[in-house]
This record gives structure tokens, C-alpha cells and sequence, in this order.
């Protein structure tokens, strides 16, 4: 029997997981996350795309926990760079995780380009599984400009160069609160939310 009240949100990341907390705590959730199993294998994600890669951590944590699991996948397109990086926004500029460096490399691919044609996505997919269950996958977007010069404090990643042109600030010079708001995860999130309890009661 799979618990109906209990969701797994596949991340070791606070922050991630408190974005998702909110919305499942309206339907009864307890939301556990990869921190509450430390025991666990990590996923290869081994996926050409956002959803491959989203559904391999969502599908095999469930498998493993028995239980249902909400996983996410996402990162950054640039349309100059036909959609790159893309999945491999985190390592762009090299195995290691390292955001300068892949600010650094992103900065110099469009170093020749004008602003107008540094157009940009921050995408993501999330997964739902259950052990019972056809799995399920949401997509959210937050469309944008890359500006040649980072701006602002805040966020991580290519925040500082992800320019939204209805903020007139950069990703880095929201408040966490206004970045929650808008981001690309948000996005999705409200997608999902649209579709959730038709997908826990069937």
C-alpha cells in the first residue's frame, strides 16, 4: 500500500524543497525530503531532456521509498545557443559545479551578440510518481534577456545575468520572495497545482 499522505520531494536543497512544501501541505501532505534518507543511491541522471531526467529521479525514488515523489529538473536555454546548456546548465563550463565559470563561458559565447538577440528561458520540468500511478510531468517558463554584465546579490547560478524585462532587474536583484514569485519553478508549480488533485484521486 502506498502512503496517500506522505510526498518525498526528491532534493537535498531546503530552499527547493520549502517552494514545494506549501502547496502540498493544503492537500494533507508530510513532506519528507533526500535528507530524511541518507541511505539512498544518488540518481544517474542519465536522460537527454529536462522531463528524462526529472522522471528518472521521480520513478526510482518512488520505486525505492514506495511512496509518492515529486522530482525537478531544470536550468537554462538560450535561444543564440540553440537551447543550450540546457540539462547541462549546472556544468556548463566543466564537471565540477562552479557558477562563475559558467557564467564566465556563457558571457563569452554571446560576447558578440546585441542585447535583443540574447534571448533566454530559465525552464522546468517537474515529475510525480507513485508506485501505483502513471507518472506525470508539468513544465514551467520564465522568459528573459542574458545581460553582458552580471547585476545584483541575491540567487545563485546565472541569476545575476537573467534579466526580466517586466522586474527591470536582474533574477540576483529580486528579493527571494519576488524571485519565488516569478521564477520558472513558480511557474510550474501553479501549473501543477491546477492539476494535482485529479491526479491524487485517480
Amino acid at each position: 500500500m502506498t502512503p496517500k499522505n506522505k510526498i518525498v520531494i526528491a532534493t537535498g536543497n531546503k530552499g527547493k524543497a520549502a517552494e514545494f512544501k506549501s502547496i502540498f501541505e493544503k492537500f494533507g501532505f508530510e513532506i519528507q525530503t533526500l535528507l530524511d534518507y541518507p541511505e539512498l543511491d544518488e540518481i544517474d541522471e542519465t536522460g537527454d531532456t529536462f522531463a528524462e531526467n526529472a522522471l528518472l529521479k521521480a520513478e526510482g525514488v518512488s520505486k525505492a521509498l514506495n511512496t509518492i515523489v515529486l522530482a525537478d529538473d531544470s536550468g537554462l536555454k538560450v535561444d543564440a545557443l540553440q537551447g543550450q546548456p540546457g540539462i547541462y546548465s549546472a556544468r556548463f563550463a566543466g564537471e565540477e559545479k562552479n557558477d562563475a565559470k559558467n557564467n564566465a563561458k556563457l558571457l563569452g559565447e554571446l560576447s558578440e551578440l546585441p542585447f535583443e538577440e540574447r534571448t533566454a528561458h530559465f525552464h522546468c520540468t517537474l515529475a510525480l510518481a507513485a508506485p501505483d500511478k502513471e507518472s506525470m510531468t508539468i513544465e514551467g517558463e520564465l522568459d528573459g534577456y542574458i545581460l553582458g554584465v552580471p547585476r545584483g546579490q541575491n540567487g545563485f547560478g546565472y541569476d545575476p545575468l537573467f534579466y526580466v524585462s517586466e522586474k527591470d532587474k536582474t533574477l540576483a536583484e529580486l528579493t527571494h520572495e519576488e524571485k519565488n514569485n516569478i521564477s520558472h519553478r513558480a511557474i510550474a508549480v501553479r501549473n501543477l497545482e491546477k492539476v494535482l488533485e485529479n491526479w491524487i484521486n485517480n
